[in-house]
């Protein structure tokens, strides 16, 4: 009998239907606002959106040519096939809803992707993609800071040791730690409030000539631009960013944030966690593959992984700014991917902090304990609590000033 290893053979898969579906990623199940198909549905809302603006433009009717044009409807296969053929999944795609178009109303093809570039239609899609998700991702930090002010208000009091450098350092309260977090998070929020999400038409080379030329008039372009971004709901930047990145940037820079702040909670919390420290216990626990008897603080440990994950897709961001011409030869390509996973990461530790920290509890027994290990430091209650006080009245002030009528 051979002693040979028997070869694994694994089934066909489809590359349509298989892709990212969370088997490393335990939190990318609830990711659909950033989902392949998310971004799709926003390829199609702009291409609607475009189209509708050059009928009010043009003064021609063209809602039954938008309304053809259906996610539903589009080839996924040969969107694949041309991405890898053209570069850009835009390409196919505009192809497809011409076809559409036609089908619906003949002689309405032309209007379908008229006066712009790839880059146009996927800058815009991505800027949609990722408002949509920021959306979201904000409703649920105004949870975590909601949790936040609730708990640092109810620990304001409660006497803790603080930790720098790794050591026992000082005394201070829960409260004035939670408060740190709650800055955090309303950081975040101020991030998200100041951001803009602009459209992006500037044609073949950003000149917007095209546009012009077609409508048979100088100035169509801003008259389409600004009918394209109010379709959209997004804003008119009055200019063409093709290779000038500040508007990625600024997005990648806000969903960072939420994903560091949020990270920096994880990691205390998973610090604090720890079974000879035990001050805070999370609602729900994970379970180990070898030790039965551990309680694993999963979602701070999930939260601490995405921010770390931060830093590496923010340098590609930056990095791929750097561009150059009219229109970039991957750099521009290499900024898709990192920035849809920074958006990924803000929603996704955006819905855990929602959850984990509602859920969160203080063992003050152990933080006393913890404290009384350092009983040669300075013990001035009063001063402690006075500042802590100071602290924490300060964090829940500046949440609610931007929530008034959303904290607890």
């Amino acid at each position: 009998m051979s002693t040979r290893p028997t070869r694994l053979t694994c089934p066909a898969r489809s590359p349509v239907t298989d892709g990212d579906w969370g088997l490393l990623e335990p939190l990318a199940g609830g990711a659909t606002d950033t989902s392949d198909d998310a971004v799709l549905g926003a390829l199609v809302d702009v291409e609607r959106a475009l189209l509708r603006a050059w009928g009010d433009l043009l003064g021609e009717n063209l809602d039954a040519v938008a309304s053809a044009m259906r996610t539903d409807r589009i080839d996924r296969a040969d969107l694949l096939a041309g991405s890898r053929t053209g570069g850009v999944p835009v390409i196919p795609l505009a192809n497809q809803l011409r076809r559409l178009a036609e089908t619906a109303v003949p002689g309405s093809g032309e209007y379908v992707h008229a006066g712009v570039t790839s880059q146009d239609v996927l800058d815009t899609a991505l800027v949609l993609m990722a408002g949509r998700a920021l959306t979201r991702a904000r409703d649920r930090l105004v949870a975590a800071g909601q949790a936040l002010v609730a708990l640092a208000e109810s620990e304001q009091t409660t006497l803790a040791i603080a930790r720098t450098l790794g050591q026992h350092a000082a005394q201070s309260t829960v409260g004035v730690a939670v408060a740190g977090w709650l800055d955090g998070v309303t950081s975040a929020l101020d991030a998200l409030a100041a951001l803009e999400l602009p459209v992006q038409l500037g044609g073949a080379v950003g000149t917007g000539e095209d546009v012009d030329r077609l409508a048979g008039r100088a100035g169509a372009t801003d008259e389409l631009r600004a009918g394209f971004a109010a379709e959209l709901g997004l804003t008119d930047p009055g200019r063409v960013w093709h290779t000038e990145r500040s508007p990625s940037l600024a997005i990648a820079a806000a969903a960072a944030l939420i994903g560091t702040a949020l990270g920096r909670i994880g990691r205390d919390v998973a610090f604090l966690a720890r079974t000879e420290i035990g001050e805070f216990s999370l609602g729900a626990t994970g379970g180990s593959s070898a030790m039965p008897h551990k309680r694993n603080p999963v979602d701070a440990v999930l939260l601490t992984a995405n921010g770390l994950r931060v830093a590496g897709l923010v340098a590609t961001v930056h990095s791929a700014a750097l561009s150059q011409d009219a229109r970039p030869a991957g750099e521009w390509h290499a900024e898709w991917a990192a920035l849809r996973g920074l958006v990924r990461l803000a929603l996704e530790s955006a819905d855990v902090a929602a959850t984990m920290l509602p859920a969160l509890s203080v063992d003050r027994a152990a933080v006393e304990r913890n404290r009384a290990l350092s009983p040669d430091l300075a013990d001035d209650r009063a001063a402690t609590l006075a500042a802590s006080g100071r602290i924490v009245s300060t964090a829940v002030r500046r949440f609610q000033s931007l929530h008034p009528t959303e904290s607890p």
